[in-house]
């Protein structure tokens, strides 16, 4: 899969003024909700904030991975979001985080949920992909960082 496959313009934000984990974690689901008609706002929360009680999804040096798994949908979809300022979200290396790139996957898909976050992770880990992430000031430059 094609990282290019699973974001979109309508679903990346740049710069959202956030001080907590839990308001990231309300604004990403509101991020979905509004751009995909057959998701509930609450049901995205509900999954990622389960899937952060597991553990923190952030994996260090300034990025977090939420994602959950949703009933009814059908198809893996990304919500890119950068804060500003950085946030506490218990990243493994305890520093502040300030690109969340959730994912969220059809619930009963296990095998390509994994494929995907490695996926991601790998783009991730690229230092100047990162680097063209944290100079975006719009959307638009967040999703060419990604290309």
């Amino acid at each position: 899969m094609d990282i290019q496959a699973i974001v979109s313009l309508d679903r990346t934000k740049c710069a959202v003024q956030c001080n907590s984990k839990k308001r990231i974690l309300e604004i990403i689901s509101g991020i979905a909700a509004d751009n995909n008609p057959e998701i509930d706002q609450a049901t995205v929360l509900n999954s990622l904030v389960t899937r952060e009680r597991m553990g923190s999804t952030g994996i260090g040096n300034g990025i977090a991975l939420p994602h959950g798994r949703l009933p009814g949908l059908d198809r893996v979809i990304a919500i890119v979001v950068t804060s500003e300022p950085a946030i506490d979200f218990d990243a493994i290396d305890n520093q502040p985080v300030d690109i969340f790139f959730t994912l969220l996957v059809p619930e009963e898909q296990t095998e390509g949920h994994l494929q995907t976050l490695a996926l991601v992770a790998g783009k991730l880990s690229n230092k100047d992909t990162v680097k063209a992430i944290r100079r975006a000031h719009t959307s638009d430059d967040i999703i060419t960082a990604l290309k």
